[in-house]
């Protein structure tokens, strides 16, 4: 499963990041993000530190090499896009669309690279 770990360094990599900007300067984490809306200050802080959070286990998952749980990333992040995409219809906000793509990127990384480690350890061993 070592592709599959590999693809949550990408996971881990947007999630302390933006985890800390949103905790520390959420206004302009938002307008990175292309946000048109006013969130207040508290609500993208509380959200940083969620994301910090997840972004820990997620690397804990990868440091730890639970392969058992790599497959949950997916189950989450699937729930996820399909929060997001409601969010973005309720108020038509660009930053879902921007947080839609980001996270597109690591479920096509972590499926594909999931598959591939499941065909591998699929394939019987040649020994000579």
């Amino acid at each position: 499963m070592e592709r599959t770990r590999l693809s949550l360094f990408y996971l881990a990599g947007y999630l302390i990041p933006s985890g800390v900007m949103l905790l520390l300067a959420p206004r302009f984490a938002l307008k990175l993000l292309l946000s048109n809306s006013d969130y207040g200050d508290i609500f993208p802080r509380i959200t940083g530190m969620f994301v910090i959070g997840l972004g820990i286990i997620v690397v804990q998952m990868i440091r730890l090499r639970l392969s058992s749980l790599y497959s949950t990333t997916l189950i989450v992040r699937s729930f996820f896009f399909v929060c997001l995409i409601s969010f973005y219809l309720l108020n038509h906000d660009p930053f879902f669309l921007v947080l839609l793509a980001i996270l597109s990127i690591g479920i096509g990384l972590t499926t594909t690279s999931y598959i591939l480690d499941k065909r591998l350890a699929l394939k019987p061993t040649q020994e000579s």
